[in-house]
């Protein structure tokens, strides 16, 4: 499998993150953002929306959107699944993860970042503040959501997990306070002791600046 990916992208990070813990035989291919590289007509042929991460499996068959792939590799790879088979506790993780997936990441992504300072004029100061403000408001809702566990859902690790750790990444990127949500903090550090969680880490990438 070849997963074109870009090292701070937190949607590829989430799969990076799967494809380690189901120890599968990939190549990273890097996508340089900053570049432009994902506006060639080459990666659009293969991802219409110029968006990373795209997953190339054996085949040369092409899926895109992170959540499609983990579904995918998921469903591939049941040894090690990262959905339990019981549907409520399913549906649990679900929830918590389309906080992350549908109500944060896309108001903070590099795009929506870029739009506001491009075609607003937004200041750094302001762009900091919008991208605080989100991450509270999600963070806040995880945080309630969650028992005082080493993973999201108990003691096993779980898709919920694998969303979360590049989400709260970003968010130490952009210097927010963790403090006010412990049971978050403790997942993160938690995951990061973990060898595949580690491997997939933005600086830990072939493509890292």
């Amino acid at each position: 499998m070849k997963l074109y990916s870009y090292y701070r992208s937190s949607a590829a990070y989430r799969v990076r993150i799967a494809l380690n813990l189901k120890h599968i035989d990939h190549l990273i291919i890097p996508v340089n953002l900053l570049k432009k590289e994902h506006q060639s007509a080459d990666y659009l042929g293969k991802q219409p929306q110029g968006l990373v991460p795209c997953l190339e499996i054996n085949d040369g068959q092409i899926l895109t959107q992170s959540g499609a792939i983990l579904s995918y590799l998921d469903s591939l790879y049941s040894e090690s699944r990262l959905i339990p088979p019981d549907p409520f506790q399913a549906a649990k993780i679900r929830s918590f993860v389309d906080i992350i997936a549908c109500d944060i990441h896309p108001l903070c992504n590099l795009r929506v970042l870029n739009y506001l300072t491009e075609d607003f004029e937004v200041n750094a100061q302001q762009k900091l503040t919008w991208y605080h403000h989100w991450i509270r408001c999600g963070f806040s809702a995880l945080e309630r959501s969650l028992k005082p566990t080493t993973y999201c859902f108990g003691e096993g690790i779980s898709l919920a997990d694998v969303y979360l750790i590049p989400q709260v990444y970003n968010a130490l990127r952009f210097e927010f306070d963790m403090s006010a949500f412990p049971k978050l903090s403790n997942v993160y550090q938690s995951c990061n002791l973990l060898e595949s969680f580690i491997a997939a880490k933005p600086e830990n990438q072939i493509d890292a600046l």
